[in-house]
């Protein structure tokens, strides 16, 4: 291939060349792009046509880069990396943020806290793109494509750049008919006889309680005929008197107040604040800097 004198590439084709390269295929970064595949297949060809090289082998189960798609792919970055903070400079960026956001949680905390502030994030700020995607495992937010991920736990990957949202923690709690029917633990050890509802989530060792108690942490290895990855299916359990759970004080306050769950072992807890987490290169993004702090008033608002 040879080059046109003169021509330059458009940063829509590099967006899409980089979708396609984190997607590892045509049809797959399409479906994220909200395009035809034809198209994205077309936006490539123009790409390739625009910089005179080939820059995927293409196979048909997958795309991979060439060398020189290797370094496109890193100037492609640079370059769209600049034009945002182009747009962040010519707008204020507090008063009138604007452009998309793809961000991510996990499934319980996204759903029922993530997901409504970000309902009233897009009325104040209805130039914002904002897209949410929920998992029950770790993600790479920078290979997978994200913005921003908001994070329940104090274990920020070193690359990324961390702000607590809101202080929180985890408690041991179990219904009052559960603790009537096998008794309430004395000591963390006695957590052993006892029915633990065990929740699996992300990289959390499965069926290992840490926990600390006066500045000391402690583990101990629960079981029980019950176990999901979902948050709030473990918490039905426990309303349900089936055993004692570890749960969030953001679920867990109001069904102490009501009664429906007592808290167990007081002074056992678990760290459990709630990060903004994203990649260094966004650190001077306008409209996420408007998005993090939003969202930090929003969960504090709530703590109160």
């Amino acid at each position: 291939m040879t080059t046109t004198k003169g021509s330059m590439p458009l940063p829509e084709d590099l967006r899409v060349f980089l979708t396609v390269i984190r997607k590892s295929g045509f049809a797959t970064a399409a479906d994220d792009l909200g395009l035809s595949a034809a198209y994205v297949s077309k936006r490539i060809q123009i790409l390739e046509s625009t910089l005179g090289t080939r820059l995927l082998h293409r196979t048909s189960r997958r795309v991979t880069l060439t060398e020189d798609g290797e370094r496109v792919k890193a100037w492609a970055m640079r370059i769209l990396e600049d034009f945002q903070h182009m747009a962040d400079e010519l707008v204020d960026a507090h008063e009138s943020p604007r452009g998309r956001l793809h961000m991510c949680s996990s499934f319980g905390f996204g759903r029922n806290h993530v997901a409504p502030a970000l309902s009233l994030l897009a009325d104040r700020y209805p130039e914002l793109e904002i897209r949410l995607e929920l998992f029950d495992r770790v993600v790479d937010i920078v290979s997978e494509g994200f913005d921003l991920e908001i994070r329940v736990g104090d274990d920020i990957p070193r690359q990324h750049i961390g702000r607590q949202l809101v202080r929180n923690r985890r408690i041991l709690c179990a219904a009052p008919s559960y603790l009537k029917r096998r008794g309430t633990p004395q000591q963390l050890s006695d957590l052993e006889v006892h029915d633990c509802l065990v929740l699996k989530e992300r990289d959390n060792a499965f069926g290992v309680w840490v926990l600390e108690h006066e500045g000391v942490q402690r583990s101990v290895r629960v079981r029980g005929p019950l176990s999901s990855n979902s948050g709030e299916i473990v918490l039905q359990w426990a309303l349900d008197g089936r055993g004692i759970s570890l749960r969030s004080m953001w679920d867990a306050k109001p069904l102490l107040e009501q009664g429906k769950l007592v808290q167990v072992l007081h002074g056992y807890e678990q760290n459990a604040n709630v990060w903004a987490v994203y990649p260094t290169r966004l650190a001077h993004s306008g409209k996420l800097r408007a998005c993090v702090e939003f969202l930090q008033k929003h969960f504090m608002a709530l703590s109160l």
